[in-house]
């Protein structure tokens, strides 16, 4: 009996994945990453509280984080203070309005949390969006969900407000 429960213990052992989720206890580092390509400004704001929440919450029980925030598509609208006119990014009223709290929101995460701003590039070379129109803190990836994959690979959790 106590060979085939240690039988039993040695094929789960080396069916274990090889590395650590991103929650493990013993994680050095819990790694996030949100996926942001939508237009809707409500759901950006839930998206930013839900970070807020999960970076605070860290910060209190003392866990070390790095939370990403990949931007695709509809997400460049919340990266930039230009309206994006004739693109299919461009800013409607919802936006407009909600524009300046959510700019807050985003840049103290970025600044005061920690929490890294990722941008396609594909998506800004081909509204043909200058760099410097991007917010502070912004940076630039080759491919947007090229670069969630990588995080994944890299076991990063992955998240994505619905």
């Amino acid at each position: 009996m106590i060979a085939r429960i240690f039988r039993i213990f040695l094929l789960l052992l080396f069916a274990m994945p090889a590395t650590q989720p991103a929650f493990a206890e013993d994680s050095v580092v819990v790694k996030v990453v949100e996926h942001a390509d939508y237009a809707d400004p409500r759901r950006f704001s839930a998206m930013l509280t839900s970070i807020n929440n999960m970076v605070t919450f860290y910060q209190n029980e003392l866990i070390e984080y790095d939370v990403r925030i990949v931007f695709v598509a509809h997400g460049i609208r919340f990266l930039t203070a230009d309206k994006l006119d004739k693109t299919p990014f461009a800013a409607d009223a919802a936006l407009e309005e909600r524009r300046d709290n959510l700019a807050g929101r985003l840049g103290s995460l970025n600044s005061v949390q920690g929490v890294k701003l990722e941008l396609c590039d594909i998506t800004r070379s081909q509204i043909k969006l200058d760099e410097d129109k991007l917010a502070a803190g912004v940076e630039l990836v080759p491919s947007g969900v090229v670069r969630i994959a990588e995080l994944q690979h890299e076991g990063y959790a992955y998240i994505k407000i619905e």
